[in-house]
Order: C-alpha cells, then sequence, then structure tokens
C-alpha cells in the first residue's frame, strides 16, 4: 500500500541536525627577552580576521587529549617541549561567528627564549610581542592575555615556575630580572636572594660567572625543574 502525505505534512519544514560547536586549543606562550615580559603571536592566513594578529592555536584533534593538543602547538610554535604547560581556562565567547558556537580551551607555557626556533613560514608567521606593545588581536584575545598574565603573576608567589624561563645554570641577578620583567616592578636585591634561598627554590654550585671587573658572580640551578608549590 502507498501512504500518501498530507497537504499538511508536505508543508512541514524538515529538521536538521544542529551544527556542533567548535571546540579549539590555543596557547599562550610567555618568555623574557632583554627584561621584557613576551608572548608570541601568530599572524592569522585566512578568514575571520585575516591578517591580524592571534594568539597561536588550532582545533582539537578526534581522539585527542586537550593536554596533547596544547603540547603538540606548542612544539609546531616553538620546536620545545617538557617545559612549563598549564591549563589556563575555558573561553566560550571568543569567536561569536562560529556556527553552533564555540568553546575555546587556553593554554599557557613559559620557555627560555633561546631554547626557541620559530617555524620559518611566510603564512601564518610567529613573532614575539612585548606585553606593553601589544598589536589588535583577534578573537578579543587581550581578554586572554590578560588573564594568562594575572596567573602567572600569581604563580610567581608561590611556585617555582620561573625554572621555565632561565637555562639550567644562572646568576642571581639573571633570576630576579626575569621577576621584576614579570611583576612589572623592582625588587630588593638582598631581600629577594635571602628569599630564594630560604625558600628552597634554588642551589648555588661550584660555578663562578666573569662579571667585567666585579667579582666573579655565584652560579645557581633550580633544585627541582619541574613544577613544585611552595
Amino acid at each position: 500500500m502507498v501512504r500518501r502525505m498530507s497537504p499538511e505534512s508536505r508543508e512541514r519544514p524538515q529538521r536538521t541536525a544542529p551544527a556542533e560547536p567548535l571546540v579549539a586549543v590555543f596557547v599562550v606562550i610567555f618568555t623574557v627577552v632583554d627584561d621584557d615580559l613576551k608572548v608570541l603571536l601568530i599572524r592569522r592566513g585566512i578568514d575571520p580576521f585575516k591578517g591580524q594578529w592571534a594568539i597561536p592555536g588550532g582545533r582539537l584533534r578526534q581522539q585527542e587529549t586537550l593536554d596533547k593538543a596544547a603540547a603538540r602547538k606548542l612544539v609546531e610554535e616553538t620546536g620545545v617541549q617538557d617545559v612549563y604547560l598549564e591549563q589556563l581556562y575555558t573561553f566560550s565567547e571568543l569567536d561569536p561567528q562560529a556556527r553552533g558556537g564555540a568553546v575555546a580551551i587556553a593554554y599557557f607555557a613559559l620557555v627560555d627564549y633561546d631554547s626557541v626556533r620559530l617555524p620559518e613560514r611566510e603564512e601564518w608567521s610567529t613573532c614575539w610581542f612585548s606585553l606593553k606593545g601589544l598589536p589588535s588581536l583577534a578573537f578579543a584575545n587581550e581578554s586572554v592575555l590578560d588573564y594568562a598574565l594575572s596567573r602567572l603573576r600569581n604563580k610567581m608567589e608561590y611556585t617555582n615556575v620561573a625554572y621555565s624561563l632561565l637555562p639550567r645554570y644562572f646568576t642571581m641577578s639573571q633570576l630576579q630580572k626575569v621577576y621584576e620583567s614579570i611583576l612589572d616592578k623592582g625588587v630588593d636585591k638582598r631581600n629577594f636572594r635571602k628569599r630564594m634561598l630560604a625558600l628552597g627554590l634554588v642551589q648555588p654550585t661550584e660555578r663562578k660567572a666573569a662579571t667585567g671587573a666585579h667579582r666573579p658572580a655565584q652560579i645557581y640551578t633550580f633544585s627541582s625543574r619541574t613544577p613544585t608549590v611552595i
């Protein structure tokens, strides 16, 4: 038997499956260069916001965990791994144009500038920018950077995360300059040294560094190069 459709059923609009939200992972990558805190940005090669700078990121791949996606993106843009990398926050309003909505999971990483090798490519080029002189950013990324900087400054007060911004061996002056660059304020040299040693964050080595006409400076190393809460 052939079932005939009623006029009402012919006019009824067909249902379409709702669009799935876009899930992206991106990484705020900080470093310190010449006593200045900088962030790595990427120039977008496609719309939306083609030609504008943004935080490096991309879509989450199938069967890929968030942590693995963030680590992959970090290696793709800097060539480094085994550095400080932490999930920062989940944002849901960075791309209002996305059909079905968008969820962006942000991470932040700290890297030693001398260890980084930026990819050489004409499109989707990358560049370090001072936090004091940022260009106009895509996807409301300014709010993400503000959140990441606040988190980083808080971390400096009760963890050893600065290890990821320095080589294995360094002077106390180099360590102090990293702190001052991030906190954006000077700290007392004597009190800083006393606090670092009292907290057990760093320990002296048998090495010395020549500093011109001055007495050779003591070389230090971090007691642990894994994330540690004081």
